[in-house]
């Protein structure tokens, strides 16, 4: 199944989530120009490699940096994706900065939960997944009742298929956590199934620390509004 839109437009343009998918395609273009030496020497410097970390070294600003690096253009390509159906309505009900905070709280914790799965990995932990995930997840809090349009290609027919965001996200939780369940490490060709999930339940649980509150209008104010944390006393 692949995604292709949901059903509810953003109400603002979502500049937060065009400058994260412009700074993807960006570090994307940089590794892709680097000889094959430099490239890897890259991904082991500014990956997540759990393995350093374990054995001391200080290398815990690689929990976002790892966020910026694909493994190529169909890696890339299958995140912004991602990224671009969930995060222009997140990034409505958070705001432009928040969302960019947010998105990278999510990352450095997808990351961190690999680490906990997999602290002796030698195999750079790389991509935007993690972080994405956690869009997804509070995307799920925020918009259950939204419609998510999927494609099915059947041999070589294609059907289009309307269907709820809940079901497409538990859906995907659900082959995340199986797929990493069937893996000792919690990796399957290369897929971090551990981040995914780490990420969608940090996501799904921390969304309300970057939704700011709505002004409350009170009665008598004469059209003011005002900032309220509790009912009018």
């Amino acid at each position: 199944m692949i995604p292709l839109y949901d059903t509810i437009p953003s109400r603002n343009p979502p500049v937060a989530t065009w400058f994260l998918i412009g700074v993807h395609v960006l570090v994307f273009i940089l590794e892709v120009r680097l000889p094959e030496r430099e490239l890897l020497g890259a991904l082991y410097t500014f990956g997540l490699v759990p393995a350093d970390l374990t054995h001391g070294a200080p290398a815990w600003w690689t929990l976002v940096t790892c966020i910026f690096l694909h493994g190529g253009w169909l890696h890339l390509f299958a995140n912004m994706w991602a990224l671009w159906i969930f995060g222009d309505n997140v990034e409505d009900r958070t705001g432009p900065a928040r969302f960019v905070a947010f998105y990278v709280l999510c990352g450095a914790i997808a990351a961190a939960t690999e680490y906990a799965l997999n602290p002796t990995s030698t195999v750079p932990v790389i991509g935007a997944s993690g972080a994405i995930a956690g869009v997804m997840g509070a995307y799920l809090a925020m918009f259950r009742h939204a419609r998510i349009v999927l494609l099915i290609p059947i041999l070589f027919w294609p059907v289009f298929v309307q269907v709820s965001a809940v079901f497409f996200l538990f859906y995907w939780l659900l082959v995340q956590l199986l797929s990493g369940g069937l893996e000792p490490t919690g990796q399957s060709g290369g897929v971090a199934y551990g981040a995914h999930v780490g990420g969608f339940v940090a996501g799904l649980l921390l969304h309300r620390l970057f939704v700011p509150r709505p002004p409350r209008r009170f009665a008598g104010d004469e059209g003011a509004l005002e900032y309220a944390w509790g009912p009018p006393r």
